[in-house]
């Protein structure tokens, strides 16, 4: 489901509040900057905000959170900027779903490949994206990511697409 800023940044909160263990390694940012800055992120180029998006559990609370953007770094690219599981949710297969219909999206707008970056220090995060088949193409930095710095490793994987569709 697509994410609002003005009727779901208090659900997108209490993701971080209870994957404070990716927070804590990625930005140090407290829960609430956190929330803030994922609506107001979006990649350098491209000409259409990204797909903030969802995934509610059994009781409706929001149990995974991502970004998804089209045109970046190059036109027919597809940008994976997070996918973040609450702690309880992790090691069940949910991630691996979640990553099929993002595939699908991108496939379905027509992108050529996806693409995402993983910070050096999450080996879990990289070991999950290359059992999804996503392949090292660069590795980045030191850059800044709220009090933290981190080197960044970028990886693609390339899509069939289908040109011309929309999702």
């Amino acid at each position: 489901m697509a994410l609002d800023p003005s009727g779901d940044l208090d659900a997108v909160e209490a993701v971080y509040r209870h994957a404070m263990d990716y927070l804590a390694l990625e930005t140090g940012l407290t829960p609430e900057a956190a929330a803030r800055a994922f609506f107001e992120d979006r990649p350098p180029t491209g000409d259409e905000p990204p797909l903030k998006f969802g995934v509610r559990g059994m009781g409706g609370e929001l149990v995974a959170i991502g970004d998804l953007a089209f045109g970046y770094p190059e036109p027919r690219d597809a940008y994976i900027g997070l996918l973040l599981l609450v702690s309880a949710a992790r090691g069940g297969g949910l991630g691996h779903a979640i990553f099929g219909e993002v595939k699908r999206i991108a496939e379905t707008r027509g992108a050529s490949r996806l693409l995402l970056g993983v910070l050096d220090v999450n080996a879990r995060g990289r070991a999950f994206w290359e059992r999804q088949g996503f392949r090292l193409t660069q590795t980045t930095g030191p850059h800044a990511f709220g009090h933290r710095r981190h080197v960044v490793h970028r990886f693609e994987l390339p899509l069939a697409g289908i040109s011309g569709a929309l999702a």
